[in-house]
């Protein structure tokens, strides 16, 4: 069945971030994300330049084959293009770029994906997260070495195994069709989103029937009340068969860093890349960066990282351990110390028949008992009037063991003037 899409894109700087080091675009046929890494060196000049690249191939092919095709050769140049920036400028060594994208054609899209951002699709009630991350942490979750929840906490969780930039090897890029159906949504987003917000609530807003722009700007929304401490890029992608009625019109659109020109000033007699952005100012009044790292793979990182996870699980445990403990030792104290007060109260009441000084409370808690005899005198409850007797039963609180003495006495002479 023949299709059409109803797309939406939104970034956002975030809560913590001095700069918007996240793209997206989102067009006609071609949609993608792209987070750059490299903090102050580059990142946002990174997923700008690799954006700005590949946009350009935003056009309807013939077949999946071609598309993935003129996809994967326009990453690539891309890539050699950020190399070629680095070694013209050196400052900028070290700059990268994810890129998770989907190229549409006809009923089946094209995907393109390298490194930690990813790519969902919402089909029937079914929510799917179609792309892997590539980094470290994944890589033993993948071996079972370690969990998820333990990934999303690890030290290392940024560090990325593949990326497009300035790294010793060729970029490895994951490419797959899959098919594209009517009623699919598809969500792509920077770990911004993923790496703060649970995927039980990725998944209940993209099953929601609000319009795209309207879950985009949901999931960002998710995302800043988790804290934001990243840049958070989201782009919305519904299918629609063609009979649909939509008022949506197609258009290319930039949003985060791509959405700046990529320009070369000059100061002080050399030239600086940088970006075209007049918020550039705000940056003074952000927060410091949450850096992304790139190591190429290796099993001795892989040791590394996965030593640094066994760390990590001990101090856990340890810190839990001794939680445990002082949690226990506050209950303990806490309860001596209330049996402790009970125990310097006292009350009259009534033991084989005697009137009987008790040390305690009389309250129960279960089985439990904060009362022992103190004293039982040879006062005969029998004796007492059927008004005093009505007292004992209830039992008489004294202040202290004096207290206790005054009211035998009283109990007594009333008892004897009958």
């Amino acid at each position: 069945m023949p299709i059409k899409l109803v797309t939406c894109a939104v970034s956002d700087i975030g809560r913590v971030r001095s700069s918007n080091q996240d793209a997206g675009y989102s067009g006609y046929q071609l949609h993608f994300v792209a987070d750059g890494m490299g903090g102050h060196a580059g990142g946002d000049i990174a997923s700008a330049m690799v954006s700005q690249q590949i946009a350009q191939i935003d056009n309807l092919y013939a077949t999946p084959e071609d598309a993935g095709s003129v996809m994967l050769a326009s990453i690539l140049e891309a890539n050699e293009k950020l190399g070629a920036t680095v070694r013209e400028h050196p400052e900028f060594a070290g700059m990268g770029t994810t890129f998770s994208g989907l190229m549409f054609t006809g009923t089946k899209a094209v995907v393109a994906h390298i490194g930690d951002s990813r790519i969902y699709r919402l089909r029937g009630e079914q929510v799917e997260q179609i792309t892997k991350d590539h980094t470290f942490v994944q890589k033993l979750v993948d071996t079972g070495r370690i969990t998820p929840a333990e990934a999303l906490i690890h030290p290392r969780r940024n560090v990325l195994m593949r990326v497009l930039g300035d790294t010793p090897e060729p970029p490895q890029v994951d490419s797959w069709v899959e098919e594209a159906l009517p009623g699919d949504r598809w969500m792509l987003c920077s770990d911004g989103l993923c790496g703060y917000v649970d995927d039980v609530v990725i998944a209940r807003n993209l099953r929601t029937k609000a319009p795209a722009e309207d879950v985009a700007d949901d999931l960002v929304g998710e995302a800043l009340e988790a804290g934001a401490p990243d840049n958070v890029t989201v782009v919305i992608v519904d299918v629609l068969s063609t009979t649909t009625q939509s008022e949506f019109q197609p258009f290319p659109r930039y949003v985060g860093s791509a959405s700046n020109d990529v320009v070369i000033a000059e100061r002080k007699g050399k030239s600086v890349l940088q970006l075209l952005n007049p918020m550039a100012l705000t940056g003074i009044f952000r927060g410091s960066e949450e850096t992304t790292d790139f190591v190429p793979e290796s099993a001795e990182y892989l040791e590394k990282v996965l030593a640094d996870t066994y760390r990590r699980i001990r101090f856990r445990r340890l810190r839990q351990i001794a939680t445990i403990f002082a949690i226990s030792g506050l209950a303990v104290a806490g309860i001596w110390a209330g049996y402790s007060y009970t125990q310097t109260k006292f009350y009259v009441g009534e033991s084989n028949g005697h009137v009987t000084i008790f040390k305690g409370i009389r309250e129960r808690l279960g089985p439990l008992t904060f009362s022992t005899v103190y004293s039982e005198t040879d006062v005969l409850v029998s004796d007492l009037s059927d008004y005093q007797r009505g007292l004992l039963e209830r039992t008489i609180y004294a202040t202290d063991i004096a207290d206790a003495d005054r009211i035998i006495e009283t109990l007594t002479k009333a008892d004897s003037n009958g």
